[in-house]
């Protein structure tokens, strides 16, 4: 997570609210910020410029425990013996601050933000400042990672009232909970001036308190339910604009999109390569592999223990953010997989081992449920854990080793490391590579195979080293949504590279969270110490449903596939917008906070859940015969259609579902000058076109030819029939490729020939089956009856087949459209 200040360390594309918080924030005199905003702004939001290395020392205390002690957050634990006299976010709290007259201080963080870490050292643990607080205010404390309702509303209002954002959130409220003031972090004898300020505000200023509580709530309010009048039509040219969009935002030197500091892209890079399949453009593949090259190299993966870190803070992918995420790692390995399918690559093979080996190793519950993330370290100890000097490398290794991984890992006596805060060397070093282990095994004149297997050794080797260090904080919090995330990944992976490891991982996995955290009322939000709480959000139900659903796609067990039916018709019944489409954050359930939008939900690096959720509706209609299932998805891409519009980056996941499940389903008509009708169906892309033998002469008494292009993804393939259609050479219950062509009364079709199909031995069936893979070309001859130029005719084309690949096969799909024929 990025820090809590300054805002550059937010990424570019920060997830605000459409329609709201940037017209605000471009506009200040007609926004909510009053003067009493400004002048707070004025006296206490400056960027932290490090911390003393007295409050590093002071240590947690036990003379004191609050009320957070009965809690089982892991960051609530972290400040349950603070002096600061805590609530956790409930009734007992409002009601408190409304019997005793005071606003209450709500600050929200996560327990591995390491800016968290700061402030609790500084302010939380200091008798002085509880004393201030406990005064004056009721403080409540919310992990945002448990209640990110609560997190997503407030931090809209610091945004609005700063321009700002980031963790830890610091929010002041009227006792009925409506913010009037925020901020981010402070150092501890700055906040001790805000708390006071803010008191004498409390009392002698309420009216501009009240006024200024009212303007930032309605804010809250447009922006998680936006008024547009406007509509826009789900097309492909808005999935065209936002390919255009990533790719003009490319960084082809290093990789990833936009500058410093570099999130990794997981919305961008999906989309990407989705439309990589459909267009095949060598500019797409050319920003993702270069990305995903640059991420792998780099200090931003940890080389030696696996995994990824949360984000660089440079543009070269080099000296990371050091905290794991498991979201962001679940994300990179369906990244990785997909490319590998794409490319064949084995470096992308090896990124997803690597992912895997972290997770099993540090991040898998006995249960089979997975943590939540890893701490960046101590307060003032930041990557302690995770650098290297040069002389610590000889503890584990013999001398010829330590120089070897020196030397490909770019140590340096002085240190390649430079702290986050400070920017100095300290004589560490983040180990990162400038190339493949196969292209310096060519330059050192080895066997690449020989060199990796040595290399490997001495990883192992710094690793076992490593983990006898004092390790960070890691929170073993179990939270559905990225469950959810890495049970899909996990499935796709273990499909797409034939990796039965996987797949035990992600079925062990999802029959824990099926059987702990499912109940007829849904789905949980988090588990920990054997206590499942909290009702989960959308993310919890769409997440888990699409691992669910994956999952069944790789092991072919079908309750994989009901559970995931189960929880979307919850979702339904819940969450579903019934009048404008799209679904709620929260369910009908949930306790009402300021807002409940649809909008608010598609922050952080996070999918976005509307998207998903669309994309899972059209795969479950097909598979259930469910016809309400598609209206809803395609009713929740009208609902977005204006915020896709507008913005593409945090609506990847609706554009996919657009490209996928929409287009193919329009009238696609080609233009005059460029007859094509192009359809996709994952994993096939089928396009038409006219071909003609003589250009010179017209329409009517040219040769004419229709031409078919069928384009069938890698790693998939299409049955042909069999050679004699009454044996039982053809597969059973597979559908082979079939197309029929309907012409408009002035067109004669002579015949349709389908090329020849590859012979393949099936050692299952035992027979030798005809398979269509990569691309095949099917030409239609036609002629055009006599009629007036200037006219048009059409011919319907309809594709019937079912995809298989060496594991699973789909359901049978048709493509269909049209074709119009001007006459000339």
């Amino acid at each position: 997570m990025p820090p809590a200040i300054p805002i550059e360390a937010l990424p570019k594309h920060l997830p605000t609210p459409l329609f709201c918080m940037s017209h605000l924030v471009a506009h200040p005199k007609r926004s909510v910020i009053f003067s009493l905003a400004v002048a707070f702004v004025a006296l206490a939001y400056h960027p932290p410029q490090g911390f003393s290395q007295q409050s590093t020392e002071q240590g947690h205390s036990h003379m004191h425990t609050n009320r957070l002690i009965s809690e089982t957050s892991p960051y609530l634990l972290q400040h349950a013996h603070n002096p600061v006299d805590w609530y956790p976010w409930g009734e007992e709290a409002f009601a408190k601050a409304k019997e005793e007259n005071k606003p209450i201080f709500l600050s929200v963080g996560y327990s591995t933000c390491y800016w968290c870490h700061v402030m609790e050292k500084e302010s939380f643990e200091d008798p002085d400042v509880a004393k201030v607080i406990n005064e004056h205010f009721i403080a409540i404390k919310v992990d945002r990672e448990e209640r990110p309702d609560i997190d997503e509303q407030y931090m809209l209002a610091t945004q609005l009232l700063t321009s700002r954002g980031g963790w830890p959130n610091s929010v002041w409220l009227t006792p009925d909970g409506d913010p009037w003031m925020a901020g981010t972090y402070f150092p501890k004898q700055r906040f001790i001036v805000v708390l006071e300020q803010l008191q004498n505000f409390w009392v002698n200023r309420r009216d501009d308190v009240n006024r200024q509580a009212e303007s930032i709530v309605r804010a809250i309010e447009q922006a998680g339910n936006p008024s547009v009048t406007e509509t826009v039509e789900l097309s492909l040219e808005m999935v065209e604009q936002a390919t255009d969009e990533f790719l003009s935002q490319f960084d082809d030197v290093h990789g990833g999109f936009g500058g410093a500091p570099k999130f990794p892209p997981h919305g961008t890079l999906s989309f990407l390569m989705q439309r990589y399949r459909t267009t095949e453009n060598p500019k797409i593949l050319q920003a993702v592999t270069r990305t995903l090259d640059a991420m792998w190299l780099g200090g931003f993966h940890d080389h030696i223990g696996g995994g990824f870190h949360r984000y660089s803070t440079d543009r070269k992918w080099l000296l990371p953010h050091f905290e794991k995420m498991l979201y962001d790692n679940a994300q990179l390995m369906d990244a990785y997989a997909e490319a590998y399918a794409l490319t064949q690559k084995p470096r992308y093979r090896e990124a997803v081992a690597d992912i895997y080996r972290w997770v099993n190793r540090e991040m898998t519950s006995p249960e089979g449920g997975f943590y939540s993330a890893i701490d960046s370290g101590e307060v003032g100890k930041e990557g302690e854990s995770l650098i290297w000097s040069t002389e610590q490398l000889e503890k584990p290794l013999n001398q010829e080793d330590a120089d070897l991984f020196a030397e490909v890992y770019q140590f340096s006596n002085e240190g390649n490391f430079r702290e986050e805060a400070s920017g100095e060397r300290i004589g560490k070093n983040i180990p990162y590579r400038v190339q493949s282990l196969d292209e310096i095994a060519q330059q050192y004149g080895e066997d690449p195979k020989d060199f990796r297997r040595r290399m490997h050794a001495i990883r192992d080797a710094l690793l076992e080293e490593r983990l006898h260090w004092p390790q960070p904080h890691k929170d073993d919090k179990i939270l559905t949504s990225w469950n959810g995330l890495m049970i899909k990944s996990l499935a796709k992976a273990g499909r797409l590279l034939d990796e039965p490891a996987y797949l035990q991982s992600a079925k062990k996995a999802a029959d824990f969270l099926v059987k702990a955290m499912m109940t007829d009322e849904g789905v949980m939000r988090s588990f920990r110490n054997a206590q499942a709480k909290q009702p989960g959000f959308l993310d919890d139900h769409v997440f888990l449903a699409a691992g669910l659903s994956e999952l069944a796609k790789a092991t072919g067990e079908d309750d994989y596939l009901f559970q995931a039916k189960r929880l979307i018709d919850h979702l339904r019944n819940e969450f579903e917008d019934a009048e404008e489409g799209g679904f709620f954050q929260t369910g009908k359930t949930h306790q009402e906070l300021l807002v409940r939008s649809k909008f608010l939900g598609s922050g952080g690096n996070l999918p976005n859940a509307n998207g998903i959720a669309a994309e899972l509706m059209f795969e479950l209609s097909e598979e259930f015969n469910d016809p309400a299932l598609r209206r809803s998805a395609v009713k929740t891409l009208n609902a977005f259609a204006v915020a896709i519009d507008r913005q593409a980056h945090t609506n990847e996941d609706l554009l996919k579902a657009i490209e996928t499940w929409v287009i193919p389903t329009l009238d696609a008509k080609p233009t005059a000058d460029d007859r094509r009708l192009i359809v996709r169906g994952s994993p096939v892309t089928m396009e038409a076109r006219v071909a003609s033998s003589d250009q010179t002469e017209s329409a009517q008494a040219k040769s004419n030819r229709l031409v078919v292009t069928v384009k069938i993804d890698p790693g998939f393939h299409l049955y042909g029939e069999a050679d004699d259609k009454r044996s039982s050479d053809a597969p059973v219950l597979v559908r082979p490729v079939r197309l029929t062509a309907k012409p408009g009364p002035a067109i004669r079709i002579q015949s349709i020939v389908m090329p020849a199909a590859t012979k393949k031995n099936d050692s299952v069936l035992g027979k030798e089956l005809a398979i269509y893979s990569g691309t095949l070309e099917i030409e239609i001859p036609f002629s055009i009856e006599p009629v007036a130029a200037g006219s048009a005719e059409s011919i319907q084309l309809e594709l019937q087949f079912q995809a298989c690949d060496d594991m699973r096969c789909l359901q049978p799909q048709t493509l269909s459209g049209t074709l119009r024929i001007d006459i000339q």
